[in-house]
């Protein structure tokens, strides 16, 4: 039987494909075995009339060794 333990982190990026790839990646610094991302909220912060970064609400999951 495995563990997995979630742990909830916000990344942004130029599109929402960047800030999950983001939040993926700083999970990965202090975690290991990563098994997946769930994306919870999506932000688009604007500046003036334009998208200037998406932000991303993520819950990932790690199985604990």
């Amino acid at each position: 039987m495995s563990v997995a333990k979630v742990i909830e982190i916000i990344a942004e990026g130029k599109s929402v494909d960047d800030a999950v790839a983001a939040a993926a990646k700083e999970a990965a610094k202090t975690v290991r075995n990563v098994r997946s991302v769930n994306v919870e909220n999506i932000q688009a912060l604007i500046e003036g009339d334009k998208i200037k970064k998406y932000r991303v609400n993520c819950k990932v999951t790690f199985v604990i060794e």
